[in-house]
């Protein structure tokens, strides 16, 4: 059996030198209140990633199967978000509702998650 190396040039030449896989980027986006929803969509958006989960604090993942107002608004902004995720990043994206345990085994490059400010 010839080696690579005995091979002709041209043939050489064609074969890759090393094999790229393509890279791709997981973040889990945490959602808290949401006058804080402009800064964590830039923040994704600076992340550049492909693909993102849209995780709700469980406070408000409640509302979201009630048939109020108050679901209403709870699915518009989980809609919204998820709408302007993936037109700002070309992302895949995924929103969800509820606790962080559900994504027990998930892998995530990346999280976002609120800040809280420390009492003094």
């Amino acid at each position: 059996m010839r080696s690579i190396v005995t091979c002709s040039i041209a043939f050489r030449n064609s074969l890759p030198s090393k094999i790229m896989l393509l890279v791709m980027s997981d973040l889990l986006a945490i959602l808290g209140a949401a006058d804080g929803d402009a800064e964590v969509l830039a923040e994704i958006a600076a992340f550049h990633p492909d693909r993102v989960t849209v995780l709700l604090e469980a406070s408000e993942a409640g509302l979201v199967a009630e048939e109020s107002s108050a679901g209403d608004a709870v699915r518009t902004r989980l809609a919204e978000l998820m709408a302007s995720i993936e037109g700002r990043t070309g992302a895949t994206v995924v929103g969800l509702a509820g606790d962080r345990s559900q994504l027990d085994g998930w892998r995530f490059d990346r999280e976002l998650a609120p800040r809280f400010s420390l009492a003094a």
